[in-house]
């Protein structure tokens, strides 16, 4: 159970700075290229499809709180791997490809959400890799780190 809790909250934690990467990458991709941030598109998208009212004064909130909460689950997810694997850098990075992976390349694929990797520019691809790759080294970091506490 530690393992679960020190995961959920180094998911959590590891979710701001790979926010502060994408939001920063973002303002360098090109001009066309910086639309909303994929935990934007992904909310809306889904607001819209379940008929959820999502005022735009409202969205930029609610999405950055469905961030959030995806971090803290993921990293809980990657607490019970910690049971298999210990907790650290490399296992973490390892966790953060594989949970953009499963994202980009899988369920979103698989519901025909615009945010798929294969409907976003090479760019805008490599900004969500290299945010889920930091993602990842501070949730190793930061779970080995609470699992010692």
């Amino acid at each position: 159970m530690h393992a679960l809790l020190a995961g959920g909250l180094a998911g959590l934690l590891a979710t701001v700075p790979m926010s502060l990467v994408m939001k920063g990458w973002q303002f360098a991709l090109p001009p066309r290229q910086r639309y909303k941030l994929p935990p934007q598109q992904i909310t809306a998208e889904l607001a819209e499809r379940v008929q959820l009212p999502h005022p735009p004064q409202q969205e930029k909130a609610i999405s950055l709180i469905n961030h959030f909460a995806y971090g803290c689950a993921a990293g809980v997810g990657y607490g019970a791997v910690g049971l298999l694997l210990p907790p650290g850098l490399l296992s973490g990075v390892a966790f953060g490809l594989a949970v953009w992976g499963a994202s980009y390349l899988g369920w979103l694929p698989l519901l025909g959400m615009r945010a798929a990797a294969e409907n976003e520019p090479a760019a805008r691809n490599v900004m969500m890799i290299a945010s889920h790759l930091v993602w990842g080294a501070c949730l190793g970091v930061g779970a080995a780190w609470a699992i010692d506490l």
